[in-house]
């Protein structure tokens, strides 16, 4: 149990490497994101929902509240049509970033309790 909460609570929370990492991690998920797309399977936040909990339980919530921020432009950008465009949304899109904002808040609050918790086990 010491081993697992030493790996998780290593990064702190509003360190250079937490922000370092979100970043690393938002930028491997549009790559696989694009690989996904060029398969032709269209999941809009997969690979970034992903990247949001790994980031939320390594790096805490500011990191992964940071992916989640920086996810939705490159979502808007680059993967819906036209590509590499910032075109008006219609109603869909705002609905898949809603319900992509509501997701990530309840994951990063889940996994930022989860940290708490390894904290207070620790002791």
């Amino acid at each position: 149990m010491r081993k697992g909460a030493d790996f998780l609570l290593r990064l702190r929370p509003w360190s250079s490497k937490a922000f370092a990492l979100a970043l690393l991690a938002t930028l491997a998920a549009s790559i696989l994101q694009e690989a996904i797309v060029s398969v032709g399977i269209s999941l809009h936040f997969a690979t970034f929902f992903v990247a949001i909990v790994a980031v939320s339980l390594l790096a805490g919530a500011p990191a992964g509240s940071c992916v989640a921020a920086i996810a939705i432009p490159i979502v808007w950008w680059e993967f819906l049509p036209p590509q590499f465009e910032f075109s008006p949304l219609n109603g869909e899109d705002y609905h898949r970033f809603a319900l992509f904002l509501v997701l990530s808040g309840l994951a990063i609050s889940a996994c930022s309790l989860y940290r708490e918790a390894l904290a207070i086990l620790r002791r």
